[in-house]
C-alpha cells in the first residue's frame, strides 16, 4: 500500500502558493461537484483451488457467474475461460456506523474478493480525503476478512486444500461519473486531465501533499483512452475509472484480475522459497553412503511434484482469462499489471522453478552418483572374495 503523507498545511497549498500568499486551492477546483464510487477491493488466497461447479451448487441462486463483459468491440472469444462467481452480501457495517454494499466473488484459483462500495458527492479536497482514507484498509481488513471465513464455512464443500494462512491483498478503484464541464457538457478526458491532472493523480496515490510535476507527468503519461470521453489512469495502489457505467464495469473487472494474479504470484514465491530453503538444508546434511536412496530419492521426488504443481497452477491463472489481440482492455490489462507489479513476482516465480529444476537433476545426480558408487565397491567386494575363496580351493 503507498503511504500517505499528513501535513498540517492545507494539502492543495503548494510551495509557491504559500510564498505569494495566494489561495490556498486553484480556482478551476473550486465547485466543482465530483460524483461517483469508492470500489474498494479485498483479496484473499484462501486455498490451492475452488470447484466452481460444486460451489454453484452450494450457493443456489444467490451465485451468479460474471457474464461475458467485455464490450467496444472486443472479440467473442475473449473473457474468463472459468467466470468468477459473485454472491451478494450482507450490509458491511463500518466501526463508525456506516452501512456500505458488500459481494463476495469466488475465483478458480482460490482467491475470494470482497468488494465494498462507498459513494461520494463532494468536490476535490474532501475527495483527496475520502481517498486517503479507503487506501488505508486497517479499519475494514478485519470486517472482510471474518465475512470471508463465514462464507467460506457455507461453502467448504467446494474449495480444495484450504490455507490457514491467508495471503491478503488490497487495491481502490475511484469510478468517477461525468464531470460537468464550463458549458454544462461532461468534460472529454482530455479536459478533464488539463484542468485537474495533478489532483487525479494525488487521488490514485493517495497523497494529500502536491505531488512533483514530474511524478504526475510520468503518471499521466500512462492514460488510456478508448473514446474522447473516457479515461483509465492506474498506480500501484488505486485507479481513477471514468466511464459510462457499463463500460467502467468492464474496466473495473479488469483491474480486480490483475490484483488477483499480484497474489497468486506472492502466494507461489512465498511457496517456492520455503520449498527451495528446505531442500538447501537437506543436502547440506550428512548422508549414509551405503543408504543414499533414504534422502536423496525422497527430496528429489517431493522437489519435482511441488515443482510440476506450481506450474500448472501458474498456467491455471494465465488461462483464467486471454487477450488474443490488441483489444482496449488487453491494454488495460497490461498497464495494470505493470503499475502493480505482477510481471516482477513473475519473474522471480519462474526464476525459482527453473532453480527448482536444476536442483532436481542435482539431486538425482548425485543419487546416480552414489549409487554407482555402492554397486562399484560391491563389485569389488565380491571380485576380493572370489579371489581368497580360489586361494584357499589351491
Amino acid at each position: 500500500m503507498i503511504p500517505t503523507i499528513s501535513t498540517t498545511i492545507d494539502p492543495g497549498t503548494s510551495r509557491l502558493d504559500r510564498a505569494s500568499n495566494r489561495p490556498a486551492v486553484d480556482d478551476k477546483t473550486r465547485g466543482v461537484s465530483l460524483r461517483g464510487t469508492f470500489r474498494i477491493f479485498l483479496l484473499y488466497d484462501v486455498a490451492e483451488a475452488i470447484d466452481l461447479g460444486k460451489l454453484r451448487g452450494l450457493l443456489g441462486p444467490r451465485g451468479v457467474p460474471v457474464q461475458r463483459f467485455f464490450p467496444r468491440r472486443t472479440p467473442e472469444y475473449v473473457g474468463f475461460e472459468q467466470a468468477p462467481i459473485v454472491e451478494p452480501c450482507e450490509c458491511f457495517r463500518l466501526k463508525s456506523g456506516e452501512c456500505v454494499p458488500c459481494s463476495v466473488k469466488y475465483y478458480a484459483y482460490a482467491v475470494v474478493a470482497v468488494q465494498l462500495e462507498v459513494p461520494f458527492d463532494c468536490e476535490w479536497q474532501p475527495l483527496l480525503r475520502q481517498s486517503e482514507r479507503w487506501m488505508d484498509t486497517s479499519e475494514i481488513e478485519p470486517l472482510a476478512r471474518e465475512i470471508v471465513r463465514k462464507h467460506l464455512e457455507v461453502v467448504s464443500n467446494a474449495v480444495i486444500h484450504p490455507s490457514s494462512d491467508w495471503l491478503s491483498e488490497s487495491y481502490l478503484v475511484i469510478d468517477l461519473k461525468p464531470v460537468e464541464g464550463a458549458e454544462g457538457h461532461p468534460m472529454t478526458a482530455a479536459e478533464l486531465v488539463s484542468r485537474h491532472g495533478e489532483r487525479i493523480v494525488q487521488l490514485i496515490r493517495g497523497e494529500s501533499a502536491p505531488l512533483a510535476a514530474r511524478s504526475v507527468e510520468d503518471t499521466l503519461s500512462t492514460a488510456l483512452s478508448y473514446y474522447a470521453t473516457d479515461l483509465v489512469l492506474v498506480s500501484s495502489g488505486a485507479a481513477l475509472v471514468y466511464d459510462r457505467p457499463e463500460d467502467a464495469a468492464a474496466t473495473i473487472q479488469i483491474l480486480e484480475f490483475a490484483r488477483t494474479q499480484l497474489l497468486e504470484f506472492r502466494y507461489y514465491d512465498n511457496l517456492m522459497t520455503r520449498v527451495l530453503a528446505a531442500v538447501y538444508a537437506a543436502l547440506d546434511r550428512k548422508r549414509s553412503i551405503l543408504f543414499p536412496r533414504r534422502g536423496l530419492t525422497g527430496d528429489a521426488n517431493r522437489l519435482n511434484t511441488i515443482r510440476l504443481d506450481v506450474m500448472e497452477l501458474t498456467e491455471r491463472i494465465d488461462n483464467a482469462i486471454k487477450f488474443f489481440s490488441d483489444t482496449f482492455y488487453a491494454r488495460v490489462y497490461r498497464l495494470a499489471a505493470s503499475r502493480m507489479g505482477v510481471p516482477d513476482y513473475r519473474a522471480l516465480v519462474e526464476q525459482k522453478l527453473r532453480t527448482a529444476g536444476e536442483l532436481h537433476g542435482l539431486i538425482v545426480a548425485q543419487f546416480n552418483e552414489a549409487r554407482m558408487f555402492v554397486l562399484e565397491v560391491a563389485i569389488a567386494v565380491l571380485c576380493l572374495l572370489d579371489v581368497i575363496l580360489l586361494l584357499e580351493g589351491k
